[in-house]
């Protein structure tokens, strides 16, 4: 059975409109409450929320390699929500249940051999996800236990801070460009604000993953720690930004953000025609046929 369309979903859930995600007021701190943990779980997402810290961590649970699908945005778009809709929760840790994977990226098999209306509500499933999760009023932190491709690089850069696994076999980078895909405008922008132009420029153009190490060099990921110690330290960094008062802090990721989350809304409509157009090319979809070929071969 085919995944249902995304606004279909949050339609079902009272998910607000995007013109108000980042717009709404900003969160007010929980009232006291007693230690409680709750949990929910989708097919693709767990969600345990610890309601005594006011943190939660959305564990994507996708294997072989928790490939961005429309289901998996759809459920964490639909998981965001609900806990920036839930005042007890303040902060949220991304990670993976999947061993020595955050994120492959982007579903190849959406994106080969369907139809135009198909790539047009994937990629706004895709934008969707990026919108709601950059614009959140949340603490977002990226506890990065494997390797991080394309749009699994994404997602962490999309967090307000991002911690690595030490382990020089894991890898992160926006690697499209070898498999022929351009970054979109606004996976570039996120990468700048990371990074800085120069960096970003030569890594884009390479589509280069670089080696946990390489990627703390150059600024990708914020902090490098022993795998064992990863939930740990990611808890230890979401305790000190929690530390600070809410309005100050959103009202401030708002003005630093705003800009790039406005030029996205502004043009989604063409960004997503120029996704159709792009990834309905024979050469793209060859390459990507060829691509998942290779993936094939690999598994056997």
């Amino acid at each position: 059975m085919a995944a249902p369309g995304l606004g279909r979903c949050m339609a079902r859930t009272g998910v607000l409109p995007l013109s108000q995600a980042w717009g709404r007021a900003p969160r007010l701190p929980p009232s006291p409450l007693p230690a409680q943990r709750r949990a929910f779980s989708n097919n693709k997402i767990l969600v345990e929320l610890d309601e005594s810290a006011g943190v939660a961590t959305m564990k994507f649970k996708s294997p072989p390699v928790n490939s961005l699908s429309l289901d998996f945005l759809t459920e964490f778009c639909i998981s965001l929500e609900k806990l920036e809709n839930d005042r007890a929760c303040r902060g949220v840790i991304l990670t993976s249940a999947v061993p020595k994977i955050f994120s492959s990226g982007l579903d190849i098999t959406e994106m080969c051999g369907k139809s135009t209306e198909h790539y047009a509500e994937f990629w706004r499933a895709v934008q969707e996800m990026w919108l709601r999760l950059y614009s959140s009023n949340m603490v977002t932190v990226a506890a990065v236990n494997g390797s991080s491709p394309a749009g699994g690089c994404l997602i962490a850069l999309t967090c307000d801070y991002r911690i690595m696994a030490e382990n020089p076999k894991f890898s992160i980078g926006l690697n499209e460009a070898q498999l022929g895909i351009v970054a979109p405008f606004w996976f570039k922008d996120t990468f700048v604000n990371v990074v800085g132009h120069r960096v970003a420029e030569s890594s884009l153009q390479l589509g280069s993953l670089h080696p946990a190490p390489e990627a703390h060099r150059i600024g990708l990921v914020d902090e490098l720690v022993p795998e064992e110690k990863l939930k740990d330290r990611a808890t230890a960094v979401m305790q000190k930004w929690l530390a600070l008062p809410d309005h100050a802090r959103q009202l401030t990721k708002t003005m630093m953000r705003k800009a790039v989350l406005d030029r996205l809304v502004a043009h989604r409509e063409e960004d997503v025609q120029n996704f159709i157009s792009f990834i309905s090319k024979e050469s793209i979809q060859k390459s990507l046929r060829m691509y998942m070929e290779m993936l094939k071969k690999k598994k056997s």
